[in-house]
């Protein structure tokens, strides 16, 4: 097919027009600068030029979208309702703006069948500018070097695997307590207003509309700038994720309301429940039977 003749402008003016009012924000993108930043196995298969979208859901998103959305419409079990939610306002919007265009759209909680995500939501979120991916690497003289952490985790998984290899120390005849461990800190994406109250939910790529230079690449906002800061921030996402304190890491303009807080903090089995004891679900609803996403958002992230 042809390349199409719609510029960024043309695709972010409509879409943000359409989403914007029900609490998500959209950076465009070139699939370029995704893909240099990644080993081939996570490439998009589209053209360096082509261009994408990456949208995001800000506090005001539960409210303006997702509470309107249950009220009527009907749930689909055993989808995750937000996801639900997700899906129908970002494909509205494409359907109405751009209807003869030709577009992949990719949700944060879809997988390939290999098992890989369909997109790696925090490095779009980083290379389009939205808000700055911290990583273990971005922490220079790294305290976390050489200690040993008594507990990754409180999962039974993850109890019996650490078990399991402080058997294989005393087998060994090693003292558990002298090794040197380099613990893993996984990184967490920091919006310059929002902080960590904000979620990326999907990637929009336009197969037929190429950007040249008139898209230039911004830099994200390095709003956590200091390494002591850096520090607080991937151990508070690591070790105290449950308290929520790294999405405060930053000075923020707005943070989840009291129910969206609320919904978030509770497991993934009993948000049916909480929705009904609301009113925004008929009481005869069963529970869903949790898929494997649904088992990762046991962590209560929202």
């Amino acid at each position: 097919m042809a390349a199409s003749s719609a510029s960024v402008e043309g695709v972010i003016g409509p879409l943000g027009n359409c989403l914007t009012k029900l609490g998500f924000e959209v950076f465009p993108l070139k699939v370029g600068w995704y893909n240099s930043v990644l080993p081939p196995s996570f490439h998009l298969p589209y053209p360096d030029d082509a261009l994408a979208v990456v949208v995001l859901s800000t506090p005001a998103m539960f409210e303006q979208a997702f509470l309107p959305f249950l009220e009527r419409s009907s749930i689909q079990k055993p989808s995750d309702p937000v996801d639900q939610c997700v899906r129908h306002c970002v494909s509205t919007a494409v359907s109405q703006c751009f209807p003869e265009l030709k577009v992949d759209v990719r949700y944060d909680y879809e997988l390939l069948p290999s098992r890989k995500p369909k997109f790696l939501a925090q490095t779009a979120a980083h290379v389009s500018g939205a808000a700055f991916y911290y990583q273990q690497s971005d922490v220079t003289d790294q305290p976390w070097a050489g200690r040993v952490m008594p507990s990754f985790c409180s999962s039974k998984q993850t109890k019996k695997k650490e078990h399991l290899l402080l058997s294989l120390f005393l087998h060994l005849k090693f003292h558990p307590f002298r090794l040197s461990i380099q613990q893993k800190m996984f990184g967490v994406c920091i919006h310059p207003s929002f902080g960590g109250w904000f979620a990326i939910r999907a990637l929009l790529v336009f197969e037929d509309v190429a950007v040249g230079a008139e898209l230039v690449q911004p830099d994200p906002p390095d709003c956590v700038a200091s390494r002591e800061d850096r520090i607080k921030l991937l151990e508070a996402f690591n070790l105290h994720w449950q308290d929520w304190s790294y999405r405060d890491i930053v000075p923020v303009g707005q943070t989840y309301s009291e129910r969206q807080k609320e919904y978030f903090s509770t497991p993934p089995a009993q948000r049916l429940a909480l929705l009904r004891s609301w009113g925004l679900l008929p009481k005869e609803e069963a529970q869903p039977d949790l898929g494997p996403r649904e088992q990762n958002q046991a962590n209560g992230h929202g």
